[in-house]
């Protein structure tokens, strides 16, 4: 994994989908699932670098991480 910037995680409970959902609200739409707190989180943070990398290769702006390092 890429050492990305670390932004701020909020993880809940989805009835629908009945996994653990993990979201990164500065990336609009990045988001990923797991049967725990932790897997969601992992799944995210890999899907948080994807997320960056493709923003990168389409120039677009890339939000400054509210969180401090």
């Amino acid at each position: 994994m890429v050492n990305s910037p670390k932004y701020r995680i909020e993880v809940f409970w989805s009835e629908d989908d009945e996994e653990f959902i993990a979201i990164a609200p500065e990336l609009k739409g990045c988001s990923a699932g797991g049967l725990s707190r932790e897997e969601a989180v992992n799944e995210l943070e890999i899907a948080i670098d994807l997320w960056l990398e493709v923003a990168k290769e389409q120039n677009r702006e890339i939000p400054i991480p509210a969180m401090k390092h």
